[in-house]
């Protein structure tokens, strides 16, 4: 039998009342703040917002950089039954426009140091009526069609809502845009029954408990900026939160705080495992971390800082389907099915492919409100994706005898030449496993010859690996087909904030440029067999 979830404020409502002075949400390098603390904000927050005129059914901006009081100023929306809207902070002119008007956000929550775009595309922004500013001052500022005032200002001599019901689990708890990376950003409206699924999925609870402590250097525009209060609010334990991941800052952080769990993702580990080795490095308190994707050297990892590791398949629009446990079999896999997950592959009319070959992978479950529901104010764009009575993920995957799961690639970022199908994916894992290799991205750059050519950009570690003895190098680890014909070699990667996906869209406006680099132009050939 389907069983309601508990949301996360009715968690932290649960805890507060039980264990007040509990530590609840540690700002490394600021103020801590236990449960019956946070409890209060809140609440005072959604009374708050009672006395601005917003409520049920609206939509409220945040652009905020990961803060107790950003937390407590989302879930006091939750209360109120205002959806949140999460708003990547690099936001600014045409896209921050987008957003507040795709949304039609009526309020917003930011941070000071955004007040200067919200002033500048304020003209273009006709629905938004009031933003309030976090701290106790701002510049003066008028002429502007919206009201702004500090959160001082707002939230002084209010006193905490009272006559509040639970949430429910089809009530929604945020909507988070995604990167749009290959066309405008959709807001996924994400349900309460979602968050606590997806809590539960990201990294196997079992052994968690009050002590536990959630390392989050995430932003709070996207999922992975919510993971560590939804996480510890199942065991009532505390999260520490830093504006940003930094290599300097990291295992000082995680020292200082005891922090027990955390998240890797994209080249955060890369990062980490790169800095010179220490007899010291397990000698953290570290016990587990979910590590997205998986390296190949992922036993060297763990026992070089002494903890263990898991892995999954998650997207905003259907949160974790597929996870390895704690029992990574294989670093190219991300796992078998969750329980309750329902998934195919299928070809490009939805029907099924055979084990072994690459389809798209579809979802659905078996329970109410745990995928996402819809994009919001995109009717046709939620219909393509729930064809058929299925979510379509975008994501190509193969599936072996034993039922675990390969990723492919996106389906978009697939490359074709001369004939051969080549994963993008599979192509950066060749690339990053080169020693003098940081991180790359593998595009397709159209052929003379017609369909394809592969192009890397490349973050070298050092200035010393050259674009000739990259490829001479990979020729001897990949199949002929996959070798790259171009390099560029670069300082960073364009990223999204959140997941640090790279913005291939950007990297294939104007591929090549005079920083590419020819392998056929510099006479390289690829042995034959």
């Amino acid at each position: 039998m389907t069983q309601r979830t508990i949301s996360v404020p009715e968690k932290i409502r649960q805890v507060a009342a039980d264990h007040p002075d509990r530590p609840f949400v540690v700002e490394a390098g600021g103020r801590t703040v236990s449960y019956g603390e946070f409890q209060s904000e809140s609440l005072i927050w959604a009374a708050a917002f009672r006395t601005l005129g917003i409520g049920p059914g609206d939509t409220a901006m945040t652009m905020v950089k990961p803060t107790a009081a950003a937390y407590a100023a989302w879930i006091g929306m939750c209360w109120r039954r205002i959806v949140e809207t999460a708003c990547n902070t690099d936001y600014r002119g045409q896209t921050l426009t987008y957003l507040l008007n795709q949304s039609r956000s009526k309020a917003a929550v930011i941070d000071p140091e955004f007040l200067p775009r919200l002033i500048e595309v304020s003209a273009d922004v006709p629905d938004l009526e009031v933003v309030v500013v976090l701290g106790d001052s701002v510049d003066k500022v008028e002429g502007t069609p919206f009201r702004v005032i500090t959160s001082i200002e707002l939230l002084a001599g209010v006193e905490p809502e009272t006559t509040l019901e639970p949430l429910m689990p089809w009530e929604i708890a945020t909507m988070i845009y995604t990167s749009g990376t290959t066309g405008p950003s959709k807001g996924v409206l994400i349900a309460w029954a979602q968050i606590q699924l997806g809590s539960d999925g990201l990294i196997p609870l079992d052994g968690f408990d009050e002590t536990d402590v959630f390392y989050s250097p995430f932003p709070m525009s996207h999922a992975s900026g919510r993971a560590a209060i939804c996480i510890m609010t199942q065991c009532g334990g505390q999260f520490v939160i830093r504006e940003r991941f930094s290599t300097t800052h990291y295992w000082e952080d995680i020292t200082a705080h005891g922090c027990t769990t955390t998240g890797l993702v994209g080249a955060m580990t890369a990062f980490l495992w790169t800095q010179p080795p220490s007899p010291n490095d397990a000698a953290n308190p570290l016990k587990r971390a979910v590590m997205m994707p998986v390296v190949p050297h992922y036993k060297e990892f763990e026992q070089r800082f002494g903890l263990k590791l898991t892995t999954c398949y998650a997207m905003s629009e259907v949160g974790p389907v597929i996870s390895t446990g704690w029992n990574i079999t294989d670093p190219a896999s991300c796992g078998v099915v969750r329980d309750g997950f329902e998934v195919r592959l299928v070809d490009e009319h939805d029907f099924e492919v055979p084990v072994g070959e690459v389809g798209e992978l579809i979802v659905r479950h078996r329970d109410p409100w745990v995928l996402c529901q819809g994009y919001f104010d995109m009717p046709d764009k939620t219909a393509e994706a729930w064809r058929n009575g299925w979510f379509h993920t975008g994501d190509a995957f193969r599936i072996d005898a034993q039922g675990r799961f390969y990723f492919v690639d996106r389906i978009k970022d697939a490359i074709r030449r001369r004939g051969e199908n080549i994963s993008s994916f599979e192509v950066e894992a060749l690339v990053n496993a080169h020693s003098a290799v940081v991180e790359s991205a593998a595009i397709p750059v159209p052929s003379e010859w017609g369909e394809d050519e592969v192009k890397v950009c490349v973050v070298r570690a050092d200035g010393s690996l050259t674009e000739d003895k990259l490829i001479l190098d990979l020729i001897k680890s990949m199949p002929a087909f996959m070798v790259p014909r171009y390099v560029e070699f670069t300082d960073t990667l364009p990223k999204t904030d959140a997941t640090q996906r790279v913005k291939k869209n950007l990297l294939r406006v104007k591929p090549l440029n005079a920083n590419t680099w020819d392998r056929e132009a510099a006479g390289i050939k690829i042995p034959k067999g």
